[in-house]
């Protein structure tokens, strides 16, 4: 298994063009299954572990799938037969299961195995499921799969109200809708940047969905949707860490192609503690210190401060003096990273849902292991800041969403080294 050494306490400079989205590219590349004729290309795709595991499922299912350098995906779904998704696949991404909606709303027919839970906490599919019944789907979930018919063929247009702004049942039920008869009205929606980029892909291809970054998302199905050109958003939960890998080391980064309107909370916080940051239409700048004010922080769905930057900023909040506390609403297991920081010398103690931070004049290095995705990079940050040499473990949760950070932050001036 991989390990990265991290030597801290080398503020770092520079400009670093942060990658396409991952959490826009899973479900548009899902999205190609409704495109009947035509080829759609995809530009910016990250080449990451989780869109390898989604290619690798549409094309089981029969997508023809051709990865080219640069993060260009070609996709041609004309010949796609297969409705299930099985479990091998599925087991491996939590987020496949968005396959359910276009192989429901094309066919007619899905037969997607349940992905289970995770380790950050319990994510069920009945949102999904209340979606796809209200457009007239009969569902069953048996054997550890979820099946989905519509009875004439085709689902219909309908209300759907969501019990919370899920990401993944927005995009799921969008999808579905995409090619049903009639109207659908999806309210409580998400309003991520990542479902307002799902929406204007279906729109090229001939859609029609209106009010995606909103909690009222309206979706005329039409009869055909096809191939078409589309550029992924940037992936802000990668720009807030590299912002954060600014801050936590008193450096100066400059993060080209990062939308400072995906990022308002983040920004607003680190403005809050004392840190410089300046934004133009070309990226984001950041310099200064960690700051020298405590903070209080509240996870919550977009736009809200997104639970995705919470392990990261946390590590900043380590070394700001003062008492900060961060509360966790999104998750109920997100605070595995507590005891590998506290391992570095951090202060935290947790009740409940919410962890104090009592900020420290330093950290110092450790061996510690990450235990899910934005974990892993939370403690790559506090390496960063710290005394001595940082032995980060478990970092196949860090390829899953970051394209070469070792390598970028090394562009950085940071010392650091991935060993195989």
């Amino acid at each position: 298994m991989a390990t990265i050494l991290v030597q801290g306490g080398r503020p770092l400079k520079g400009t670093v063009r942060v990658s396409g989205a991952k959490n826009a590219s899973l479900p548009i590349l899902a999205a190609s299954l409704l495109a009947v004729e035509g080829r759609c290309v995809v530009e910016d795709v990250p080449f990451l572990r989780d869109v390898d595991c989604m290619c690798d499922m549409i094309q089981a299912l029969g997508v023809d799938v051709q990865r080219e350098p640069g993060g260009v995906v070609r996709l041609n779904a004309e010949e796609v037969s297969h409705t299930e998704a099985p479990y091998e696949l599925v087991r491996r991404m939590r987020a496949s299961f968005v396959v359910m909606g276009p192989l429901l709303a094309r066919f007619g027919h899905a037969r997607v195995a349940l992905p289970g839970g995770c380790a950050i906490g319990a994510r069920p599919v009945d949102q999904h499921i209340k979606g796809f019944e209200a457009l007239g789907a009969e569902v069953t979930v048996e054997h550890g799969y979820v099946e989905a018919r519509a009875p004439r063929g085709r689902l219909r247009g309908n209300r759907v109200y969501l019990d919370i702004p899920s990401v993944g049942a927005t995009q799921n039920i969008m999808m579905a809708a995409a090619l049903a008869d009639g109207l659908t009205i999806i309210e409580n929606a998400a309003k991520e940047p990542e479902i307002v980029d799902l929406a204007n892909f279906i729109n090229k291809m001939g859609g029609r969905v209106r009010g995606a970054g909103t909690d009222v998302i309206r979706v005329e199905g039409v009869d055909r949707l096809r191939g078409v050109e589309h550029t992924v958003i940037p992936d802000r939960i990668e720009a807030g860490t590299f912002l954060l890998a600014g801050a936590i080391t008193g450096g100066e980064i400059y993060v080209e192609g990062a939308i400072s309107t995906h990022l308002k909370p983040l920004l607003a916080k680190l403005k809050e503690t004392g840190v410089h940051v300046e934004d133009d239409v070309n990226g984001i700048f950041v310099a200064g210190g960690p700051g020298q004010r405590a903070l209080d922080i509240k996870t919550h769905y977009y736009p809200g401060f997104p639970t995705d930057m919470q392990a990261q900023i946390m590590a900043l909040l380590t070394i700001i003096p003062g008492t900060s506390m961060v509360t966790e609403t999104v998750f109920e297991n997100r605070f595995m990273h507590v005891a590998e920081l506290q391992r570095m010398g951090a202060d935290i103690r947790v009740e409940g849902r919410t962890a104090v931070i009592e900020g420290v004049p330093k950290l110092t290095g450790a061996r510690v292991n990450s235990t899910d995705l934005r974990a892993g990079a939370a403690l790559l940050l506090a390496g960063l800041a710290a005394e001595g040499e940082t032995e980060v473990h478990g970092v196949h949760h860090i390829d899953r969403g970051y394209v070469d950070i070792v390598g970028k932050l090394h562009a950085l001036g940071a010392t650091i080294k991935r060993v195989e």
